[in-house]
Parts: C-alpha cells; structure tokens; sequence
C-alpha cells in the first residue's frame, strides 16, 4: 500500500471517529440539559438556572485538576500550539478529557461553545493515529487537521466549512494533494452525524430571498461585525488577563460563579450555547425567549426589546470568559456566532424602530453570524460556507460574502491575528503560510548548540590559550569569568602572531585579548531572532548563554542549514 493511499485511509478513519466524538458531545450536552429542565421546571428557569453554570463549572473544574492534571481549556490555541511546538503530537488524553470537561460546563449552562472543544478531540484522534503508526511530522500534521475538519463538520453537519475551518485557522501551508484527505475526513464525520442524528439542519428559520435593496444594509452590517469582533477579542483577552491573576482557583470559580450567575438571571438568552435562543429568534418566537427576563409589560415595548438584546450582545463575551476562567472548558466559536446572531438582530430591529427599513429578521440574524465569525476568527470562507450549510442552502450565499468580507477587512485594520492566534504571534510560535518562517518557527534554538568550544578565564595567560589552542580543532575560544559568565571571545586568527613568540606567553593575558561577539544569543531564543542575528551581524558562530549570561555554547549557521532544508520539504511537500 502506498503512503498515499494509507493516508486516506486513515482520513475516513479519524473523520469517522471525530463525527462519533461530535454525536457523543452534542448528545451529552442534550442530555445534561434536558435532565437540569426536567428537575427546575417548575418555575422561571432564569431563577432556576442561576446555580447550575456553577455546579458544571466546579465539576468541570474538579475533572480537570484531579483526574486530567493538564490544560485542556481554549481547544483551538493548544491545537496551533501543538502544530508548532510539539511537532503536531496531542496527549491521548485529550481524546476524551474535552468531552467529558465540556459536556459538564456546557450542559450545565455555562455560556461557552462545544466546538473548539470537539475540534480539540478531533485533532486529538488524529494525531494519535498517526503517532501509533509512527508517521513522519508532515503526515501527522494532516491527520490532525482531519480530525480538526471531521470534528468541525460533524458537530454543524457542514462538511466544505469543516475543510474550509482547518485550511484558514490550522493549516499553514498545505497543498492541492492534501485537501484530498480532509475531504476524506469532512464526508466521513458528517455522513455519521446524519445517519446518527437526522438529515436536518441546525437553522431553518423563515429566510426570505435576497433583495437588492438590502446591499447597504449588509454592508452597514459588515462594518458593525467589524467593530464588534474587536470588541468580542479585546474584552476576552483583557478579562482573561484579569481573572488569570486569581492564583486560587477555588475562589476565581466561586467569583466567576456569581457574576454568571447573575449574567443568566437578567439575561435567560445566555444561558448555554445559546443555539435555542438562536433558534427562537430565526422562527420569531421572541416572548418565549425573553419570559421571566422582565414583567411581559416592559417586554412588549419595542425599544426595551432592542435594548435587552443590545445588551445581551454586550454581555456574551463576559459570561463566556467567566465561564472559561472560573473551571469550565468550551470555546469562543460558539459565543461568536450567538453574539453575530444577536449583533444582526439588533441592526434589523433598529432600522425597523427607526423606519428605515423593514428588514428580514432571519437573514440579518444569520449573516450577522458569518459576520462576527469572519472578524474574531478571520476566516470570512469558513463563516460564508459554514453558515449557507447550516441554514440549508445558498440563498443568502451574496449577503453572507460582502457583510463577512468587510467585516475581517474592518477589524484587520486594528488586528492582525484571531482571537486563536494572537496570544501564540506574542510568544513568537504562530506557523504562518510564509514557509521560511513556519520552518523557523518549528526549529528550536536549544538542539543546534554546539558545546566543544573550549573555555578561557579572563585572568590566563597567551601560554594557556596555547595549550587550548593545540588541543581544540575551533578557530574560536570562549571567554569566561570566575562565575562562568560570558564575556567576550578569542579568534585565533588575531593571536596568530603572538602564538608563535614564546617570551609573550607569561606577559600577555587574556583580558589584553578578548573582544565581544558580534551578538550574544539566548538559550531560549527563537529561531527566527536566530537568523536575524546571523543575518545582521554576518557571523557563521555566535555564543549561547542562558537567562543569568552563563555561557552555554554557540550556534554555528552553517548546522542549521540542513534541518532547515528538511523542514522545509516537510511543510512545503507531501
């Protein structure tokens, strides 16, 4: 069998798997959810639900510090994480623990989405089929993305979104033979979901057919998408930021608890993933959604509706960073579309208030979506097709372009990365679909150390470093003081002379010698600050010292050059 074909094979595989791990998910969360209705039925669930978020964040918690013992949380960033420096290998761990973690937060109602921790699951299954059958760091990457694909397209039923979702966010550099095995994998997962679940789609609101006369509506909403992703990515970062300062995590839960708590009691639409909420919205069902929020007298009136959800918009993000802070485990991908949804809504409400125009409620709802996806995510093709799958059809495939297009060209004046991306550009470990700095960035300074250099101290004479001289086969000797720090270099070149005058050897020391080196790396640097310094300083070796200025060893340019040409055929071929 060729590796080719086994590839594939292992494609339908881990997209079969990945769509089980979707069923499973979305079947746990329905269950947990139906189970919590069932017993607070009695009465207004805004005030019933108020303590279960927390129940499943402190489960949730509790699973993950005392069973997993590792960080599963924001499923996505660990995966371009794991792609870029831990050679696309997931703990087997992660096959189920995600599951478990969010089925418990989410079906509980913690305000989060299920699908970055499914696509975590998927690349999980993937990459632990590959790693079994010990496949080389390309393959492994592909399977992984088959599972991230399979996941995706098996939890929404959108296979092209599923390809499209692991092409624009996790895939750096792929070419026209390796889509094949997504595809593979994408069919695999959605055929499970639909013989498993039913052939029915997510969204089937009363979508009307597309009007002309709308264009300056989607455009408008484009724009609005625009400004709230970088509002929806700026508030997680920054409350996330905060509440990671909490150093107890028992306390962070019981603060993060609360605020929930009260998010979902002023605001029932919160509550969950928030896809019944859409779904109410889409079929126009908006006293159901809103009973027990306020007096139905207050509710009836149609400012104060487009006011609540106004700020229900506004508030998604924080339930959701609570929720991730205080012990839950789900992701940002489903709070963006809730919060797209509500963000559509509340445009077409406010121009009908207004009396601009009369637009229709479900597809401004619905584009909204693919606008704040194409914004928080930027990845305007997964949004587009993801949405057209979800809602049945292609209808609104020409409103869905140019709100999701303007949109990721509005916040990409402000941001350059996703919200999965730009804590991991920070730290310098982003792969990029630029090659030559995906290879870099999957090379790691601390494996291309060099340590047969053999030492000086400051205090030795020209004798000594004659002696190191004979005894070494390198054209440069480090420099040391008594406490092993670096302080400069000796090129045997600029002592030639000297070598060879004995009546020096006692007169000139080492200190009278040395000089600094064209730049100092760090132990812990990046491979691309590497070749920056090499670049700069037209150096071949360049000293290594750790974080106090020990001296370690030095890194010779020319030793890079053949893993860098191997690594660049891995990302670049298949």
């Amino acid at each position: 069998m060729s590796e080719r074909t086994l590839l594939w094979i292992l494609a339908v595989v881990t997209g079969l798997l990945s769509g089980l791990a979707a069923v499973l998910l979305k079947q746990s969360i329905g269950l947990l959810h139906r189970l919590v209705t069932g017993v607070v039925s009695g009465g207004p669930y805004h005030w019933a639900y108020l303590v279960t978020p927390g129940v499943g964040m402190l489960l949730s918690l509790l699973f993950v510090r005392y069973i997993v013992r590792d960080k599963i949380g924001h499923g996505v960033t660990r995966v371009l994480k794991a792609i870029s420096r831990n050679e696309a290998h997931i703990r087997p761990h992660n096959t189920y623990s995600s599951l478990v973690a969010s089925s418990l937060t989410i079906g509980l109602g913690g305000s989060v989405g299920a699908e970055a921790p499914i696509v975590y699951t998927g690349a999980a299954i993937g990459s632990n089929i590959a790693r079994v059958l010990h496949l080389p760091y390309r393959q492994i990457t592909i399977l992984l993305g088959c599972g991230a694909a399979g996941a995706l397209a098996g939890i929404f039923k959108a296979p092209i979104a599923g390809v499209l979702f692991t092409l624009e966010i996790l895939m750096f550099n792929i070419s026209m033979t390796s889509i094949l095995p997504l595809l593979f994998s994408s069919v695999s997962a959605t055929m499970v979901t639909y013989l498993l679940m039913g052939d029915t789609v997510t969204f089937s609101g009363s979508i009307v057919p597309f009007a002309l006369s709308n264009i300056p509506f989607y455009v408008l909403l484009g724009l609005v998408c625009g400004m709230m992703s970088l509002y929806f990515l700026r508030t997680t970062l920054r409350v996330e930021d905060k509440l990671g300062k909490m150093s107890n995590p028992f306390i962070k839960w019981i603060f993060c608890a609360v605020l929930l708590g009260i998010l979902i009691f002023l605001f029932p639409p919160l509550y969950g993933e928030g896809f019944d909420a859409l779904a109410a919205m889409l079929d126009g069902e908006l006293p159901d959604l809103v009973a027990g929020a306020l007096p139905e007298r207050v509710m009836s009136g149609k400012w104060t509706l487009l006011l609540f959800f106004a700020a229900v918009m506004f508030t998604k993000v924080y339930a959701t960073a609570f929720t991730n802070a205080g012990g839950g485990v789900g992701g940002t991908f489903g709070p963006t579309m809730f919060t797209g949804a509500v963000t559509g809504f509340v445009l077409a409400k406010l121009m009908g208030n207004l009396g601009i125009a009369q637009l229709p409620m479900a597809n401004f709802t619905l584009v909204g979506m693919a606008g704040l996806m194409a914004g928080v995510m930027q990845a305007p093709l997964t949004a587009i097709f993801l949405i057209a799958e979800m809602s049945g059809g292609y209808a609104l495939m020409f409103p869905l372009m140019i709100t999701s297009a303007i949109s990721f060209a509005t916040i990409r004046f402000f941001e350059q990365y996703s919200i999965y991306s730009k804590r991991i550009a920070q730290q310098g470990d982003l792969l990029t679909h630029d090659s030559d700095k995906a290879v870099l960035t999957l090379l790691r300074t601390v494996d291309f150390i060099e340590t047969d250099f053999k030492p000086i101290g400051l205090d030795n004479t020209l004798g000594d470093l004659v002696k190191i001289i004979a005894t070494s086969n390198r054209n440069i000797v480090p420099v040391l003081d008594d406490d092993g720090l670096f302080r400069g270099l000796v090129m045997i070149d600029d002592v030639r002379h000297e070598m060879f005058n004995e009546s020096l050897y006692d007169t000139i020391h080492i200190y009278d010698l040395v000089k600094d080196a064209p730049a100092i790396l760090s132990v812990e640097e990046r491979m691309e600050s590497v070749m920056d310094a090499f670049e700069r300083t037209g150096a071949w070796n360049l000293p290594v010292t750790d974080p106090e200025g020990r001296y370690v060893g030095f890194v010779s340019k020319s030793k890079i050059l053949s893993p860098y040409r191997d690594q660049l055929h891995q990302v670049s071929h298949d």
